[in-house]
């Protein structure tokens, strides 16, 4: 439940050039989400890209830490009301999590603007999802 597996996470390079072609986008500063519904999924339902540009972040270890806090922030928070969402809408997402950000975030900040995504994100979902049914 409150596990992280390598299938969760977004490995496919075809997967990951369809994500940043096809795919949606919004801004919630630190992150910049990329999302794209997929309902051919495997077991989990999201699939998850973290990536922390070079370019903000020389030092790996800066980037290393960052992305352990969005993936622990992330690993927290995907059963409580990411997964409920998509098994209700029975669909498959995969999800690309860029940090944008110019400093080291703490944890707290992470966490409070991840909540801040998950209810962007239902929101830009279903009204998509309305748009298409009309």
């Amino acid at each position: 439940m409150y596990s992280f597996k390598k299938e969760e996470r977004l490995c496919n390079v075809k997967l990951i050039e369809k994500l940043f072609t096809d795919g949606s986008s919004f801004l919630v500063y630190p992150f910049r989400i990329v999302w794209l519904t997929n309902v051919a999924n495997s077991v989990h339902p999201v699939q998850v890209l973290i990536s922390v540009p070079k370019k903000r972040f020389k030092r790996a270890v800066d980037r290393n830490l960052i992305k352990r806090r969005i993936r622990e922030v992330y690993r927290l928070h995907k059963s409580e009301s990411l997964y409920p969402f998509l098994n209700e809408h029975s669909t498959g997402l995969i999800l690309g999590i860029t940090y944008i950000g110019n400093e080291i975030g703490d944890y707290a900040f992470l966490e409070k603007k991840f909540k801040d995504v998950l209810v962007r994100f239902k929101k830009l979902y279903l009204n998509s999802h309305v748009e298409k049914d009309n």
